[in-house]
C-alpha cells in the first residue's frame, strides 16, 4: 500500500500491527475538538490538526510564517506544520494511543468469532469477558498450584488420621468407663451351674437380673460410642468436603477459564498468588501473547481431529481453519486486539460549512470524538487511581465506542446522531450498494457525459442518433475549442472557451465537423445486458431531447413515455475505434442470448407492412394483369389499382404471379437474392426476413434493408388509417349460451355437494374446471369472429399489438381471478370490458391488479439480484484455448413431440459436433465431427430426419481455466466463432438475468385445502440455480425395480423391489450328480461326488438355490433381492401404480425433483440435463428464447467444486469446498509422492 499512484500489481489485505499503525501515523490525536468556530481553523492536536494531517492551504503553514512553494518541505518552528500541498490531508493518518486495549469487533463478534475459536471460548462467553461481566484467568502459577494441591491432599490425609485417632481414643475411653461398671457384675455370676432344688431357683433369678444389667450397660456403651462417632464424623465431614471442594476448585483453575465475580473473590482468597485473572480485552491480549503458540495448537488440533468424532471433530476443524489462516498469513493473533487506533485522514471525513453558518460533518468525526473523550477520561481515572469498578466501567465504554466506530450496530443498539439517525461507521462506508466498493470503485461518475429524455427519430438511419445542439456543444467543447484555435478563430484556449460560450456561427460550423469524427455511446439504465449501451453516429438536432432510432428500442428496452438516456463521448483513438468497429448499433443486430435478430420491426412498422401486404376483397382494380412490376406500381400511382387489390403481374423471370401492388412495393426494398415474399407479412415473417437478410448480406446491408422496411411500415401505417374504438368489439350472441351451460353445471355441483356426494375439494376443482372450459370455448368463438373486429383484428393478427387473451377480456369474459394468496376464486368474472363489470366483479379484479403492481416492483429487484449472483459465479469463465481436445460432448435427443420439434434444432444450433452425424436410415455421414452447425446445416438435418446429435458443450469442456472455443461454439451475437478472451460467463449471466423481469413472481396455489403450491417463474429459476430442495419435492426411487404400493391406516408406502437372477456353475468332469434337476439346495449341500471309489472328494453348493443341468454342468440359480420403502406424504399424488417397472432416480410422487438427490442417485449428467430442462421450461412458458449453452455455462460453475471428506496427506481440511481441478491436481501430486490422497 505504500507505493504511490497506480504502479502496483496487487494489494494484500491483512491485520495491522500496532507498529504499522504508528508507522502510518503523522501524530497522535489527543483532543476531541475539530475546528475553532470563531476562526474556522483546525484545533491543535484535534481531529483536524494541521500539525498532524498537513496544511489546509497549499504551501502555507498554520501561523503564516512560511508561505509559497519555495518553503516546500520546511516544518514551521512556531506551529509545527510542514509546508506542503493541502491534498496531503487526504493521505496522512493520525493515531490514538488507547489507555486500555480494545478488541476489534470484526474478530470478536463476526461469524464465526475468530477470537473465540482461537481461545476456545463461545461467542457469548467471550462477550462476557470483553464487556466486563466475567473474569478470564490469564496466568496460573503451576508450581504453586502443585504445592497447594499437595498441601491440601496432606491436610486431607492429616484430618482423616486425626478423625481416626479421635474416634479410637473416644471408643477406648468409653469402653474403659463401662468396663469398670460391668466387671463387678460379671464377678457375681457363678462360675459353674449347680444341680440343686429351691436354692438353685433363687440363685438363677439373681443371675438373670445381673445378666440383664450387664446387657443394658453394654447397649448403653454401644449407643454412646455410635453417637460420639456420628458427632466426630459430622464435625469432620464439613471440614473434609470444604477441603475436597478446594482441591477440585484448584484443579479446575487453568488459563482461559471464566470466573464470576463471586468465584473470583473466593478463589483469590483461598489460593493467593496461584492465578491471575482479569476482565476486558487486556486479559484476552495477555493470553494471546503468552499462551497461543500457533504451531503447537495446530499439532494439538490435528491430533484431536483424527482421534475424535462428531461435534468435537467439527469444532477442531473450525479452530484448525483459523489457526492455519494465521500461520499462512504470518499475522499475529494479538493484532486482533487494538492498542493503537488509526485515525482516518481528515479530508476523507470532511466538515463543511452550510449556508446558515451551521456545519455538516461526517459521522466518523462524531464517532472518533466519542472514542477520544472516553479514552482521555479513562487515562485521567487511571492517573487518579480511581476505584476499580469506575475504571472497569470506563474501559467497557471505551470498548463500546471503538465498536461503534468500526461497525456501528453490530453489537447492541446503534449509536444515533443528533436527528436520531444511525451514525455511519467505517464498515458502513465499505458495505453494500452505497459503500465505497460498489458505489465509487466499481462504478464512477464519468466526465464527457450527459443525459436527456428520449423521443423517436423515425427519420434516422440505424447507426444514427439525434443529439441536441446545446448538449453536443457541451460534450464536445474541448474538441471545438481545440479546432477554434487551430483554425485561427481564437489565439488561446481561454478565448476559444469564451467564443464557444457565446454560441457564434463559426462555433456551430466547427461543432458539425467535430461531431462527424467520433461516435457517441448511448446507455439506458438499467443496463441488463451488453446491448444496453451502444454506439451511434450523432446527428445534430434542435430541441432538448435525444432522438433514438425506433429499431434499437427493443435492445435498450426503451419506450418514449419519459425514458431518459445517458450519452458518453469516447475520447482516446482506441476507444473511438472500439465504438465504431464493435459497439455501433449496426454490429449489434442479434441478441447474445439466443442469436435471434433484436432489431426486428415492431408496432407501427409491423402494422404498416401487414396492411400493405394484406388483401382487400373489396378494393378496386382486382384481377387486373400487368406485364411487369413497374407497370403495376405506375397503375397504383395514377389511381387505377388499389394498394391491396389482388392482381396478376410478371416478375423479372417472366413468371406470372398472383400478388398485390403492396407486396410488389414491399419486395422492392428487399435484396434480390431473397425470394419474393408473396404473403401477408406479420411480425414473425419480418423477424424471419431480418434473420435471412443478416445471414446472406451481413450487418451493413441488413441495416439499409431494415431502414427501408421501417420507412415503408411507418408510411403505410399512417396511410392505412387503422384505428380502434370500443365499438369495434362485438360481444358474441353465443356468450350467454356458453355461460348459461356452465352456470347449470355449477348449480348441479352445488347440489351434489349439499347432498354430501362430493367433498369441498372436489366441488372446488370441478367448478374451476367448468369455468376454464367455458372460457376456452368463448375464446374459440371470439377467434372465429375476429376478422369482423376491424383495427383490433389487424393489430392482433399482425403481431403489432395485443393478443387474443386481451381481446377475450374485451369481448368474452374476464374469467377466473386469483385472491391475494394466489388461490383461484371459484366465482368467475362473467362480464367483459365492453359490457362493464359489476361492483363485486370490479372488487375481485382489484386483487389481480394490485398484485400485478407489487409483483412488478419485486420482480425488478429480484431479477437484478439474480443477475448479480449469476455474474459472481460465472465471471471467471472466459474463452482461454482453441480446443481442449476432449473428444466428447453431450447427446441431444429429439423430444418426439411435433410441438417441440424446433426446440431440438434450437438446442444444437451454433455448436460444434462432437462426433460425425449420420443419416438414420442409410448410415451415410452427413456432417463431420468438429463442424459448426449453422442454419443451413440444420436444414439438412431436418430433411434427413436426424433425431440424435452429439455436440460439444461447456459441460464437457476439459480446459484448465475457462472454456475452449470448440466446446462453446459460435458467438450468438454475430454467429461467428467465439474469440479467445471473450467473457462468455458474463454473457451467460446477462442472458439469463436480463429476461428475469418478464418472468412471473407467482406461486400458484392449485386449490383445495391440501393443495400444493407450484413454484414457477423467477422463484423457480432461483430455486434451480441455488440447487435448493424444492417445496413439495417428489419422492425419488434410489434403485431400479418393481413398484408395490401398500395402503395401511397410517398411510401409503411405496416399496421398490429390485430382484436379479444369478447363476452359479459347477462342471461335472469326473464327478456324478447327487441332486436332481429342479430340487432346492442350501449352502454346503453336497451336489456331486467323485466317480472314483477310492476318491471321496465331494462338490458342495456355494449358494442356496434351485438346481439345473446344462450338459456336463450343474447350475444353481438364485435370486438376489434389494428392497427400499418410501413413505408417501398424504397430500402427494402417486406417479406410478402397482407392478410398474421403476428406474433409479424416477419420481414416485408428483412434484419437482431435488437436484441434490438426482446427483446422488443418477450422477452428474442427469442432474445437468434436469436443471437445463427445468430452467428452459420457465423461460419457454413466457416465450423467452435462451440458448442452452448459457445455462450450461452456469451449471458448469455450479458443479465445479467438491467437498473434502477425508484430507489424507494433503493440507485440505474436512468439509472444505475445493475447486475440482485443484483437488485432482493436488491428489495427483500426493499419489506421485506415495502418500494417501484426499477423498471428496
Amino acid at each position: 500500500m505504500a507505493q504511490p499512484g497506480n504502479d502496483f500489481d496487487a494489494i494484500s489485505i491483512s491485520l495491522a500491527s500496532p507498529n504499522d499503525v504508528q508507522r502510518w501515523s503523522w501524530g497522535e490525536v489527543t483532543k476531541p475538538e475539530t475546528i475553532n468556530y470563531r476562526t474556522l481553523r483546525p484545533e491543535k492536536d484535534g481531529l483536524f490538526c494541521e500539525r498532524i494531517f498537513g496544511p489546509t492551504k497549499d504551501w502555507e503553514c498554520y501561523c503564516g510564517k512560511y508561505k509559497k512553494i519555495r518553503f516546500r518541505g520546511v516544518t514551521c518552528d512556531r506551529c509545527g506544520v510542514e509546508v506542503a500541498r493541502s491534498k496531503v490531508r487526504r493521505e496522512r493518518m493520525g493515531h490514538i494511543d488507547l489507555a486500555a486495549p480494545v478488541a476489534h469487533i470484526w474478530f470478536s463478534k463476526g461469524t464465526p468469532s475468530r477470537l473465540g475459536l482461537l481461545l476456545d471460548l463461545s461467542p457469548r462467553n467471550l462477550d462476557r469477558v470483553l464487556y466486563f461481566a466475567q473474569y478470564l484467568i490469564t496466568d496460573v502459577d503451576v508450581e504453586l498450584k502443585g504445592q497447594l494441591l499437595e498441601q491440601l491432599h496432606a491436610d486431607l490425609e492429616e484430618r482423616n488420621l486425626e478423625k481416626e485417632s479421635r474416634i479410637e481414643s473416644a471408643e477406648n475411653t468409653l469402653t474403659e468407663e463401662y468396663q469398670s461398671q460391668i466387671e463387678p457384675l460379671q464377678s457375681l455370676l457363678p462360675e459353674e451351674i449347680t444341680e440343686s432344688g429351691v436354692d438353685d431357683e433363687k440363685s438363677s433369678d439373681e443371675q438373670l437380673e445381673t445378666e440383664g444389667k450387664i446387657e443394658s450397660l453394654q447397649k448403653e456403651r454401644d449407643q454412646k460410642i455410635e453417637e460420639l462417632l456420628a458427632e466426630i464424623n459430622d464435625e469432620y465431614a464439613e471440614l473434609l468436603s470444604a477441603i475436597e471442594k478446594e482441591v477440585s476448585s484448584l484443579k479446575e483453575l487453568h488459563v482461559t477459564k471464566l470466573l464470576t465475580e463471586t468465584q473470583y473473590r473466593d478463589n483469590r482468597d483461598s489460593f493467593p498468588g496461584v492465578f491471575q485473572a482479569g476482565m476486558g480485552a487486556e486479559s484476552v491480549l495477555y493470553v494471546l501473547q503468552n499462551y497461543i503458540d500457533l504451531d503447537d495448537l495446530r499439532d494439538e488440533l490435528q491430533e484431536e481431529m483424527q482421534s475424535t468424532s462428531g461435534q468435537r471433530r467439527k469444532k477442531a476443524i473450525k479452530r484448525l481453519r483459523v489457526v492455519e489462516a494465521f500461520r499462512k498469513s504470518t499475522n499475529k493473533p494479538e493484532w486482533m486486539i487494538l492498542t493503537t487506533l488509526p485515525v482516518l485522514p481528515p479530508d476523507l471525513r470532511p466538515m463543511v460549512q452550510l449556508d446558515g453558518g451551521r456545519f455538516a460533518t461526517s459521522d466518523l468525526n462524531d464517532l472518533y470524538r466519542r472514542v477520544i473523550n472516553r479514552n482521555n477520561r479513562l487515562s485521567r481515572l487511571i492517573e487518579l487511581q480511581a476505584p476499580e469498578i469506575i475504571i472497569r466501567n470506563e474501559k467497557r465504554m471505551l470498548q463500546e465506542s471503538v465498536d461503534a466506530l468500526i461497525d456501528n450496530g453490530r453489537r447492541g443498539r446503534a449509536v444515533a446522531g443528533s436527528h436520531n439517525h444511525k451514525l455511519k461507521s467505517l464498515s458502513d462506508l465499505l458495505r453494500g450498494k452505497q459503500g465505497r466498493f460498489r458505489q465509487n470503485l466499481l462504478g464512477k461518475r464519468v466526465d464527457y457525459s450527459g443525459r436527456s429524455v428520449i423521443i423517436a427519430g423515425p427519420e434516422l438511419k440505424l447507426h444514427q442518433c439525434g443529439l441536441p445542439r446545446r448538449m453536443a456543444l457541451e460534450l464536445f467543447k474541448p474538441f471545438v475549442m481545440h479546432r477554434l484555435v487551430l483554425k485561427g478563430y481564437a489565439h488561446n484556449i481561454r478565448s476559444a472557451k469564451r467564443l464557444a460560450e457565446r454560441n457564434r456561427s463559426e462555433v456551430w460550423e466547427i461543432l458539425g465537423e467535430v461531431v462527424k469524427e467520433r461516435p457517441v455511446l448511448l446507455n439506458r439504465a438499467p443496463t441488463l445486458h451488453r446491448l444496453g449501451i451502444q454506439a451511434f453516429e450523432p446527428v445534430l438536432i434542435e430541441g432538448s431531447a435525444i432522438r433514438v432510432h425506433p429499431l434499437v428500442c427493443t435492445a435498450f428496452n426503451a419506450d418514449f413515455d419519459g425514458d431518459q438516456m445517458a450519452v458518453h463521448v469516447p475520447l482516446s483513438r482506441i476507444a473511438v475505434l472500439e465504438a465504431r468497429k464493435l459497439m455501433l448499433s449496426t454490429f449489434n443486430m442479434l441478441a447474445p442470448s439466443s442469436g435471434e435478430p433484436i432489431v426486428t420491426p415492431s408496432l407501427d412498422m409491423v402494422l404498416g407492412c401487414y396492411y400493405m401486404t394484406s388483401i382487400d376483397e373489396n378494393a378496386h382494380g382486382i384481377g387486373k394483369r400487368f406485364s411487369n412490376f413497374d407497370d403495376a406500381i405506375l397503375a397504383h400511382e395514377v389511381g387505377a389499382v388499389s394498394l391491396r387489390a389482388q392482381i396478376y403481374a410478371r416478375n423479372d423471370s417472366g413468371e406470372l404471379l398472383n400478388t398485390t401492388v403492396g407486396r410488389i412495393i414491399f419486395n422492392n426494398v428487399l435484396p434480390t437474392n431473397l425470394p419474393y415474399v408473396n404473403e401477408e407479412v406479420e411480425r414473425n415473417k419480418l423477424k424471419e426476413i431480418t434473420g435471412n437478410c443478416f445471414r446472406l448480406l451481413g450487418n451493413e446491408e441488413t441495416a439499409v434493408v431494415l431502414d427501408d422496411i421501417k420507412d415503408l411500415g411507418f408510411r403505410n401505417a399512417s396511410r392505412s388509417g387503422v384505428s380502434i374504438a370500443i365499438n369495434d368489439v362485438k360481444v358474441s350472441p353465443k356468450k350467454s349460451e356458453i355461460v348459461g351451460e356452465a352456470e347449470e353445471s355449477v348449480i348441479q355441483l352445488e347440489e351434489q355437494y349439499m347432498d354430501g356426494l362430493i367433498t369441498e375439494d372436489e366441488r372446488y376443482n370441478a367448478t374451476v374446471r367448468i369455468w376454464t372450459d367455458a372460457n376456452d370455448k368463448l375464446t374459440q368463438v371470439i377467434a372465429e369472429d375476429l376478422p369482423n373486429y376491424g383495427g383490433i383484428y389487424m393489430m392482433a393478427n399482425s403481431g403489432a399489438k395485443g393478443n387474443i387473451a386481451q381481446i377475450r377480456q374485451m369481448a368474452g369474459m374476464r374469467g377466473l381471478m386469483s385472491n391475494p394468496r394466489g388461490r383461484i376464486i371459484d366465482r368467475p368474472i362473467k362480464s367483459n370490458f365492453r359490457e362493464g363489470l359489476t361492483v363485486l366483479e370490479y372488487f375481485i379484479s382489484t386483487h389481480g391488479a394490485r398484485k400485478g403492481l407489487a409483483d412488478t416492483a419485486l420482480r425488478t429487484a429480484d431479477s437484478g439480484y439474480l443477475t448479480r449472483r449469476l455474474i459472481d459465479v460465472a465471471q471467471e469463465v472466459i474463452i482461454t484455448v482453441e480446443d481442449c481436445g476432449v473428444g466428447r460432448g453431450i447427446t441431444v435427443e429429439d423430444y418426439h413431440d411435433d410441438t417441440l420439434k424446433d426446440l431440438f434444432y434450437d438446442r444444437i444450433k451454433y455448436r460444434y459436433t462432437a462426433s460425425p452425424v449420420a443419416n438414420p436410415e442409410t448410415g451415410e455421414i452427413i456432417i463431420e465431427a468438429d463442424q459448426a452447425l449453422q442454419e443451413e446445416d440444420i436444414d439438412i438435418l431436418k430433411k434427413q430426419g436426424v433425431s440424435v446429435v452429439e455436440v460439444r458443450s461447456p459441460l464437457s469442456c476439459q480446459a484448465e481455466k475457462g472454456l475452449c472455443k470448440m466446446c462453446y461454439g459460435l458467438s450468438l451475437a454475430n454467429l461467428q466463432p467465439i474469440m479467445i478472451g471473450d467473457a462468455v460467463g458474463i454473457i451467460a449471466a446477462q442472458s439469463i438475468g436480463e429476461p428475469g423481469t418478464q418472468l412471473t413472481m407467482r406461486t400458484f396455489h392449485t386449490g383445495g385445502v391440501a393443495g400444493a403450491d407450484i413454484t414457477s417463474g423467477l422463484p423457480r429459476v432461483e430455486e434451480l440455480f441455488e440447487a435448493r430442495s424444492p417445496r413439495g419435492a417428489a419422492v425419488l426411487s434410489e434403485i431400479s425395480g418393481k413398484a408395490e404400493i401398500i395402503e395401511t391406516p397410517e398411510g401409503r408406502t411405496a416399496r421398490i423391489i429390485n430382484s436379479e437372477e444369478l447363476v452359479d456353475e459347477y462342471p461335472l468332469e469326473g464327478y456324478k450328480p447327487l441332486v436332481k434337476k429342479g430340487s432346492t439346495v442350501i449352502i454346503g449341500t453336497p451336489i456331486a461326488a467323485s466317480k472314483d471309489s477310492d476318491d471321496d472328494s465331494v462338490i458342495h453348493a456355494r449358494n442356496s438355490g434351485t438346481v439345473g443341468k446344462e450338459g456336463a454342468t450343474i447350475t444353481i440359480t438364485w435370486t438376489d433381492e434389494e428392497q427400499r420403502e418410501y413413505a408417501i406424504p398424504a397430500a402427494s399424488d402417486l406417479e406410478l401404480t402397482n407392478g410398474d417397472e421403476v428406474e433409479a432416480g424416477q419420481a414416485i410422487t408428483s412434484g419437482p425433483k431435488n437436484p441434490q438427490q438426482i446427483l446422488e442417485i443418477q450422477g452428474r449428467e442427469s442432474v445437468q440435463s434436469y436443471l437445463i430442462e427445468e430452467v428452459q421450461k420457465v423461460y419457454r412458458s413466457q416465450g423467452v428464447p435462451i440458448h442452452d449453452k448459457h445455462i450450461e455455462t452456469i451449471i458448469r460453475q455450479m458443479l465445479r467444486r467438491v467437498q473434502i471428506n477425508e484430507a489424507g496427506d494433503t493440507e485440505f481440511l474436512p468439509g472444505d469446498p475445493m475447486d475440482r481441478k485443484a483437488f485432482e491436481g493436488k491428489n495427483g501430486e500426493i499419489i506421485a509422492e506415495g502418500g494417501d490422497p484426499a477423498t471428496a
